[in-house]
């Protein structure tokens, strides 16, 4: 599929007219469910949603588990399970069918703001506002790896490989990117560039490319082979807050506190198409999330409102 590209003429941004609304509060994460068909939300109101693409309407009930914000949701590679972070320090697990929590870990003494998956479903990786980043196994419900020394860790992910995490956030010596041995939580590296905290991390499967964003406004990308910069992306005027990557590794979608997602090409780091923006009267923008066919991008605000977008065009999708 060819990029879309941007034109000659300035452009504008496109605001949308189209919203999934149901979200009492900021919306901190997005997910898409097998088959392409529907979303799953979470949300500071405490609750989690699954909603239809197509009509834009909820399915089912929320799903509740006491008054806790929701910070951040993964699916299980199986899909029959979804572990969430929470405001109160809980990492949970749910179950797809019914709604319900399955079991809570506990063990992290402030918000969980990352999870992540290991690709067999026997470990879950969770970074927190404690500092610290965790490896729980699923199966038994404890903590394996503890990774501490952070002041916030914010995004916690594994390579492809799963030989390695990276742990974006806070450090004392502001040396905001880290990466660690899988088994050992030894240190690796650490990646020097960003000027301020870094809210998100994503690395294209298959490739030697580390992305991240930062309350520093910029994305930059980072060689995993050597451990250098590669390029930095400017645009966004506010805190990069997340992040997305195409399944064909070429589409990076970013959210941003100044209320813009915006798409880049990742063969040579310049932007495609016209921003996305929300409403201006929406105070930051939250979240992102591609479609597996890399057709549609989702992005979640403050207001607690969701919008569908056709990432080839940079319309809003309505049916």
């Amino acid at each position: 599929m060819p990029l879309p590209v941007v034109g000659t003429k300035k452009t504008r941004a496109i605001r949308p007219h189209r919203k999934f609304e149901g979200h009492t509060w900021k919306v901190e994460d997005v997910i898409h469910l097998p088959g392409g068909q529907r979303i799953m939300t979470c949300s500071s109101d405490g609750s989690l949603r699954i909603w239809n693409l197509k009509s834009g309407e909820q399915i089912g009930s929320d799903w509740r588990d006491g008054e806790s914000g929701v910070k951040a949701i993964a699916l299980s590679p199986d899909g029959k399970q979804v572990a969430s972070g929470n405001d109160d320090g809980a990492v949970k697990l749910w179950d797809i069918d019914t709604g319900k929590v399955i079991t809570k870990w506990t063990g992290h003494t402030n918000h969980v703001k990352s999870v992540r998956w290991n690709r067999d479903g026997r470990r879950v990786l969770s970074g927190s506002n404690d500092g610290s980043a965790r490896v729980w196994d699923v199966k038994r419900g404890e903590t394996i790896l503890a990774i501490t020394g952070g002041l916030s860790v914010y995004s916690a992910i594994y390579s492809p490989d799963e030989t390695m995490i990276t742990s974006g956030g806070w450090y004392p010596e502001k040396e905001n990117i880290k990466i660690f041995d899988a088994k050992t939580g030894k240190l690796v590296a650490n990646l020097k560039g960003h000027t301020s905290w870094v809210y998100c991390l994503a690395w294209i499967a298959n490739a030697t490319t580390l992305i991240s964003g930062s309350a520093d406004s910029s994305i930059r990308t980072w060689n995993t082979t050597t451990w250098q910069q590669i390029n930095v992306l400017t645009g966004h005027t506010n805190s990069v807050y997340d992040i997305a990557i195409s399944p064909s590794g070429r589409i990076l979608a970013s959210a941003s506190f100044d209320n813009i997602a915006r798409l880049w090409n990742l063969e040579n780091g310049h932007p495609i198409a016209s921003p996305l923006q929300h409403a201006q009267w929406v105070r930051e923008m939250f979240v992102i999330a591609l479609s597996p066919d890399g057709r549609k991008v989702v992005s979640g605000g403050f207001d607690g409102t969701l919008r569908l977008w056709n990432i080839n065009t940079g319309t809003v999708i309505a049916e």
